[in-house]
């Protein structure tokens, strides 16, 4: 049950700035590591994953207790967030160093190319939130609010599956073999997905916790789910 006006949630929350910080900080620290592949076991991964899978976690949360619509503003402003550190990278990629400074090529390695990832992260990212939080909002109004654990693992499955085939596909098509290719991919899309079961119990956790705290419980009924708009 929703305890107060729809429109006032962003303006009256207690807790919705902070997630929304921590959410941008997690966006931003997976684009700067997601140029490195590293190994886990018998997987071969971006290191992006060792961080990235807690937006999804964030994205359930914001979708869960404050609803698609408070959601949609934080996705937005991670986007403009995203974009200004990939232009000052860039920007500072091309402005030569000092005349004593012999560290170009170190920073051309390790963040000439987060432009490109960026650039892949970002339509990923937009593609597999806006699908992670449809269908989160969408199975908790068909649901009545019940089986959360449903909701957030339905959406992830959903959401990441789309992000890690446009992220992939974009980031390293050209510069990795095709047989590579789609084993990051799915090595990726299975931990993202093992990683967010595992953490259902949190989930669950600080769910419950903020909507105790923030007394809301929003039900998206009635609203328009157009990802282009932030207004009430």
């Amino acid at each position: 049950m929703e305890t107060e006006p729809r429109a006032s949630i962003v303006s009256q929350s207690k807790y919705l700035l902070y997630i929304a910080i921590l959410f941008v900080a997690v966006l931003m620290i997976a684009n700067t590591t997601a140029g490195k592949l590293i190994e886990l076991g018998p997987f071969i991964v971006s290191a992006a994953i060792l961080v990235f899978p807690i937006s999804y976690i964030f994205g359930d949360v914001l979708t869960e207790v404050y609803g698609y619509k408070a959601s949609r503003k934080v996705v937005w402003g991670a986007f403009g967030a995203l974009i200004l550190m990939s232009f000052t990278y860039w920007i500072v990629g091309i402005i030569p160093g000092a005349s004593f400074w012999q560290n170009q090529a170190a920073y051309d390695t390790i963040l000439g190319s987060v432009p490109r990832i960026t650039a892949a992260s970002i339509i990923a990212f937009l593609v597999g939130e806006f699908a992670n939080s449809y269908v989160l909002s969408r199975m908790k109004v068909w649901s009545e609010g019940k089986h959360l654990w449903m909701r957030t693992i339905g959406s992830t499955v959903v959401g990441e599956g789309f992000d890690s085939i446009v992220f992939y596909v974009i980031a390293f098509a050209g510069v990795l073999p095709l047989a590579t290719l789609v084993t990051l991919t799915l090595s990726a899309y299975f931990l993202k997905v093992v990683y967010e079961v595992a953490v259902t119990p949190l989930t669950y956790k600080i769910v419950g916790w903020l909507k105790r705290k923030e007394g809301v419980d929003v039900y998206d009924r009635g609203i328009s789910y157009n990802p282009f708009t932030i207004a009430d």
